[in-house]
């Protein structure tokens, strides 16, 4: 148990027994003063005792509030049996009984105490208090308002601190939401890296693989070549895994060992690997390049990578055109590939995986827009329009 919580039940246990108290001390004092103005008609001791049983009552109003409440109210109206009017002061152990059950009772529970209690109060004033009879106010209003009134703020105090209550577990339960949002965000980006990293260079290891293949009986050097990149290919998949990982494995933010995030500034080293692998990528550039924040060209860069891996697993061609297009506001990627349109279906069904879903991924959550199918002359293309102001795709 934390050390706030004990100093609360501490300080409620302590704040049990003084309540009781002071208001006996009202009202033993309500009853002497009333018997010194009135000596010859009022039994004060008897009062005083009342009193004394009410406020004892109250040590167990929060155990049993309904019960206590119906003690405070029979020794209110014993002492207005004995001639004492029903002023606040007098009737302070039942309002504090009666707070004390609409704290802790429900709406229909509260009013029918509330009720019950002014009800007796009424009883009392009209029918015990021969001497004030004549003013209906003063024995009749007054201690039924009083208890009405009491149920009345204790019910709105329950209600208060019950929305206060549902506002609290209401955020707490936003923060996990978001911290759940957060933690499948960050999976969703930890996969699209492992995606772009591992199937780029695999793709284009298999690519290798298989050109090595038809060409080891016809021509056996160029094969012999091809199977040396295969090797460079094979290493940097295993240098850009590592590279991941340990990002990924690190406890803080900061590390001088990191390499930066790869951008369009590699794309020519991208469109090497791509020759090796047996795809001519050409490229044309409209505009004037900027220069990137390191969020949006990671972006560019692994949808150019993406687009080029696809075309090397699944179109049935050996070439590929890259357009990059800068204006003022976007930066726009098109990436085609010629073939007939029946291969472009073939090639649309075979990139149900997670490539494209990927790539459409990064560019929404760049502010961009995003699109890939089949083109009506032939061919495949994809196509991407990432915004250069825009907060998103800051990293």
């Amino acid at each position: 148990m934390s050390t706030v919580w004990r100093r609360r039940i501490k300080s409620r246990s302590r704040g049990s027994g003084v309540l009781p108290a002071a208001l006996f001390v009202v009202t033993a004092m309500s009853c002497l003063t009333t018997g010194w103005f009135v000596p010859d008609q009022l039994l004060v001791w008897p009062g005083v005792l009342l009193g004394l049983a009410a406020a004892v009552a109250l040590v167990w109003r929060r155990r049993r509030p309904l019960a206590v409440l119906a003690v405070t109210a029979l020794c209110t109206m014993g002492m207005g049996a004995l001639g004492f009017l029903l002023t606040p002061f007098i009737m302070g152990p039942l309002l504090a009984a009666q707070y004390c059950v609409a704290l802790s009772r429900g709406r229909s529970t509260t009013w029918y105490s509330a009720s019950a209690a002014a009800a007796g109060m009424g009883v009392a004033g009209l029918g015990l208090t021969p001497s004030l009879r004549g003013s209906m106010f003063i024995v009749f209003i007054n201690p039924v308002g009083w208890v009405l009134l009491t149920a009345a703020f204790g019910s709105y105090v329950r209600v208060r601190r019950e929305y206060a209550a549902a506002r609290v577990e209401h955020q707490e339960r936003e923060r996990e939401e978001l911290a759940r949002h957060r933690v499948v965000q960050e999976r969703m980006r930890i996969a699209r890296e492992l995606h772009d990293v591992v199937a780029h260079h695999l793709a284009l290891a298999n690519a290798q693989a298989g050109t090595a293949a038809r060409l080891a009986r016809s021509d056996p050097a160029q094969a012999v070549e091809i199977l040396e990149h295969l090797s460079g290919t094979t290493a940097e998949a295993m240098r850009e895994m590592k590279r991941t990982v340990g990002l990924l494995r690190q406890e803080s933010d900061t590390s001088q060992d990191l390499l930066p995030a790869p951008g369009l500034e590699q794309l020519p080293d991208l469109l090497d690997t791509c020759v090796e692998a047996g795809l001519k990528v050409s490229v044309e550039v409209h505009g004037e390049p900027r220069v990137l924040h390191p969020g949006l060209n990671l972006t560019a860069y692994r949808i150019v990578q993406e687009a080029l891996t696809n075309v090397t697993k699944h179109a049935a061609t050996g070439t590929a055109r890259v357009r990059l297009a800068y204006t003022l506001s976007d930066l726009t990627i098109t990436v085609a590939n010629d073939g007939s349109p029946r291969d472009a279906i073939c090639q649309r069904r075979n990139e149900r995986g997670f490539g494209l879903v990927g790539m459409g991924e990064r560019v929404f959550a760049a502010g961009g827009s995003f699109h890939a199918g089949p083109r009506p002359q032939g061919g495949f293309e994809v196509f991407c329009s990432l915004p250069l102001n825009d907060e998103r795709s800051a990293p």
